[in-house]
């Protein structure tokens, strides 16, 4: 279903949700968990297409599963009502494990409460890429041309539905809050996609990875949808764990990730990642820095400019 977009009211309804999502969680972050199976480590998912219980939640399930079966470590996996609520979870110590896009890992990462645990490999790279998509029969043919158009927005603390996709209007001199036509914050990918699709708008911002998924599911026609943009490679969306995890539960769950691919328990076929994805493995060897670099993609998308694009949208 589309979302339209974001008003006073709903932004209190989401700030509700967020905390409804971590009022529960917060009722174990008094306890050490220890991957037990009476104190599992607490899992938390961004919603990053839609994020229901039989999404995100279901492409992470088997490796986890597969986790616990070579290691004994147990977990209790959720999925975040919103990626603010993902990252307040881990910095609250309502969380012991998350998945994050970068921008909200490098949120987490800035407050002390996440290390970077693992991430997808993928055709021997760990990245993917974040896009603007326009209707065929838009007449937008480049960045130039979504002024004065209706743009959808992801989650705005989404990297590559809104930072990435934002950052790029920036750098090629078209400000959405104040070129665009109307913005929709329409909360996800699929719902970005969706919009797209159904012609609610003229442009959006999304990944390729729910690009190509919209596509597969016969969600959206790509004969109707054009690639405005393509940006540079992106960090593949991480698998992050809070510091105070003790490091010998980090060393058993690193070598896992490692071998994910090896493990009893596991096919290969259910090996998934960012947007249900089939994917080679999991690699531990990830680069902080890295990560950090990236945040160069979007730092034109300051807390100034989030909060001017919010207002358009609401206003509209």
């Amino acid at each position: 279903m589309y979302l339209k977009p974001f008003t006073r009211r709903k932004l209190l309804a989401l700030t509700l949700a967020a905390a409804a999502v971590l009022t529960p969680l917060s009722a174990f972050a008094q306890t050490q968990h220890d991957g037990s199976a009476a104190k599992p480590l607490r899992v938390v998912l961004v919603p990053a297409d839609g994020g229901t219980e039989d999404g995100t939640k279901k492409d992470f399930q088997p490796i986890f599963n597969a986790i616990t079966q070579a290691t004994g470590i147990h977990f209790d996996i959720k999925v975040g009502q919103s990626y603010g609520a993902v990252v307040e979870a881990m910095c609250n110590g309502a969380a012991d494990i998350a998945w994050y896009g970068p921008a909200s890992y490098l949120q987490a990462r800035g407050r002390g409460c996440a290390e970077l645990l693992a991430l997808a490999v993928r055709n021997g790279e760990s990245v993917y890429y974040s896009g603007i998509f326009a209707r065929a029969d838009s007449g937008i043919n480049g960045i130039a041309d979504l002024k004065g158009k209706r743009i959808a927005l992801g989650d705005v603390n989404s990297t590559s539905s809104f930072n990435v996709p934002v950052a790029m209007m920036l750098a090629a001199g078209v400000n959405p809050a104040r070129d665009a036509g109307a913005i929709n914050m329409a909360g996800s990918h699929a719902n970005v996609l969706n919009a797209l699709g159904e012609g609610l708008v003229d442009a959006g911002g999304a990944s390729f990875d729910s690009f190509e998924k919209a596509v597969n599911a016969k969600a959206i026609d790509p004969a109707k949808v054009k690639v405005v943009v393509k940006s540079a490679p992106i960090p593949y969306p991480p698998l992050a764990v809070h510091p105070k995890v003790a490091a010998g539960v980090k060393a058993r769950l690193r070598d896992s990730f490692n071998n994910v691919d090896k493990l009893p328990g596991i096919t290969k076929e259910q090996i998934r990642g960012y947007g249900g994805g089939k994917v080679d493995g999991y690699t531990a060897n990830v680069s902080e820095k890295d990560m950090a670099d990236a945040g160069k993609l979007f730092e034109l998308v300051t807390d100034q400019v989030k909060t001017d694009i919010m207002k358009k949208a609401s206003a509209r």
